[in-house]
């Protein structure tokens, strides 16, 4: 009898170490999938910054090159409409200011060229 009870506790000791050892096993599988996953992932992050930098970043630097173009091409005698909606005609140009005439009788106002809205004076030119 009590060699039978050291054959059951050898047995289970023997099926103890062995499930111990798949453990581990699978541990370290799971360790060294784990860098294979982030490489997988890695083109996935690539595809999105480039998707964010064709769709956000470069058409933003275009419209801000546009506008930047805009202002330095202002001379006298241009039609434009401020961000504020006041529709004028280009009196003079300063180095950051623009001089508008805002009706027939000669009244002129002063503003910043930031002021002038390129959308806006499309628009305008366009019905004009």
């Amino acid at each position: 009898m009590l060699n039978y009870i050291l054959l059951q506790a050898q047995q289970i000791q023997e099926e103890v170490q062995e499930q111990a050892q798949q453990v581990q096993e699978q541990t370290q599988e799971q360790a060294s999938g784990g860098e294979g996953g982030f490489l997988k992932q890695l083109p996935l992050l690539g595809a999105i910054i480039l998707i964010f930098y064709f769709f956000m970043i470069r058409p933003q630097r275009r419209r801000q090159k546009e506008q930047r173009d805009f202002f330095e091409k202002i001379k006298r005698g241009d039609q434009v409409v401020t961000i504020g909606g006041m529709h004028g005609k280009v009196c003079s140009v300063q180095n950051d200011t623009v001089t508008l005439e805002v009706d027939n009788k000669g009244a002129k106002i002063v503003f910043e060229k930031t002021a002038v809205s390129l959308e806006a004076s499309k628009r305008y030119i366009k019905k004009a």
